[in-house]
């Protein structure tokens, strides 16, 4: 009985799961239409509130309107107040909430938690709920801390730490929203190209937020000892590295050759580092070349890792991906990771979800390139910038008109809640469709 009762306690869990996050878009959306979110005092449309709204709780960063010139600091925090509760999941602050109340957690509670946030089992999800917050607040303050003492020193004490703690959060939840509009609309981090302090503490806070909360907790226990971690640990770190250092080296001796040498490694460093779902930049992306484009386009529709505030279709499904292919090459059976052996319904989930991706991708691209009349390159950028919830812009998207952000919007939603749609239809109940369908081969490749 308990194991007819499991798939549809999982599918409940993903219903509540994806109306959590709408409920969370529509009333911020409401909030940032109010007349003092905005600097003019006349509060945003709803078409612009919805669209920002939707970039904030789905941790993307795309903006139709500048962050700092067009909403008041109250919108601002609006938006941080999204991306904090998007980039942690509404469930698991939801969770938290109800522990503090003193409430109970149910069982449909901690299975909604351990579908939310893709944890391995359901023992101890409530413990792991305070890790997750705890982790959360230290890494944050800790990055806003270290950002302070640059900006306090350019901007003063009251605006230095407001803009230090925004964008920690921001980085943290790789949201990829800034305040540095002040300088020039939509420029994120241009001014601190060669800056190093701000450099390395956005990317050591996009990576932290981007690797997942279970392997920081794998690591806490077991320190440094490598070969003790879980199998997704040593996945999630080997192809987050791989997946880092590779294109930092393409962009170090294909782009950025009139910098110093200096500023080209950090250019090239922070540009790997950050289309993992993070969405700021240090230099002008429309300049790059186009090698270094389609690249950053891979790297954005990969995102980060399971069970972390990044988005995309995430590490450990490229790398099963990989694994599988490369198994086909050499003739071995089955796909295999550090001595363990990938089952077939997680290679299944991988093809599915890239599936998934690619075609979200693809067709949101195909539309807002024939709709608006700009280049495919250009509107593929966009898209899978929405869909990986990365935030990274040639430049396009304040431009668009109301069905190309419509369909903008659509992917970042989908982005978000997309792989757990695909979990809530693969754990649905299955037919047993052996015996209605006979067994035949065809030929593929």
């Amino acid at each position: 009985m308990e194991e007819n009762r499991k798939p549809h306690r999982h599918i409940r869990s993903f219903q509540v799961i994806i109306l959590g996050f709408a409920i969370l878009i529509l009333a911020g959306s409401l909030i940032l239409m109010l007349p003092w979110a905005t600097r003019d005092g006349r509060g945003a449309s709803f078409a612009d509130a919805l669209f920002t709204a939707t970039s904030a709780a789905c941790v993307t960063g795309l903006v139709v309107q500048d962050t700092a010139t067009y909403w008041s600091v109250f919108g601002q925090a609006v938006i941080l107040l999204l991306i904090q509760i998007g980039g942690m999941g509404v469930v698991t602050v939801a969770v938290f909430i109800t522990s503090l109340s003193g409430r109970k957690i149910g069982l449909m509670q901690r299975s909604t938690m351990q579908d939310s946030i893709s944890a391995p089992q359901m023992g101890g999800i409530v413990r792991m709920t305070g890790f997750i917050l705890r982790a959360t607040l230290v890494m944050e303050l800790t990055g806003a801390v270290f950002l302070a003492f640059v900006f306090c020193g350019e901007m003063g004490v009251g605006k230095g730490l407001w803009y230090a703690l925004f964008h920690s959060v921001s980085a943290f939840c790789n949201a990829g929203f800034d305040l540095m509009g002040f300088r020039e609309k939509f420029s994120s981090l241009t001014a601190y190209q060669g800056q190093p302090v701000v450099n390395l503490v956005i990317m050591a806070l996009i990576i932290t937020g981007g690797i997942g909360f279970f392997v920081w907790k794998d690591m806490q226990e077991k320190g440094l000892q490598f070969k003790k971690y879980r199998l997704q640990t040593k996945v999630v770190l080997v192809t987050s590295a791989a997946l880092i250092l590779v294109p930092a080296v393409f962009y170090f001796f294909m782009e950025y050759a009139d910098l110093s040498v200096k500023d080209r490694f950090l250019a090239s460093l922070f540009q790997a580092v950050t289309p993992r779902t993070a969405g700021f930049n240090t230099t002008d992306l429309s300049k790059m070349g186009e090698g270094g484009q389609v690249l950053m386009v891979f790297l954005m529709l990969i995102g980060g890792s399971p069970g972390s505030t990044a988005g995309g279709l995430k590490t450990t499904t490229l790398a099963v991906l990989y694994g599988s292919a490369l198994s086909v090459f050499v003739h071995e059976e089955h796909v295999h990771f550090f001595g363990r052996r990938i089952t077939d319904e997680t290679i299944k989930n991988a093809a599915t979800i890239l599936l998934m991706y690619l075609t979200l991708f693809l067709t949101g691209g195909i539309a807002i390139s024939v709709i608006e009349g700009i280049s495919m390159k250009t509107a593929l950028f966009e898209t899978a910038s929405a869909v990986g919830t990365v935030g990274l812009s040639l430049g396009a998207t304040p431009t668009l008109g109301g069905v190309s952000r419509a369909i903008l919007i659509g992917l970042m939603f989908l982005g978000r809640v997309g792989g757990l749609t695909l979990i809530f239809a693969a754990v649905s109940e299955k037919r047993r469709d052996a015996a209605r369908f006979p067994e035949e081969k065809i030929t593929v490749g």
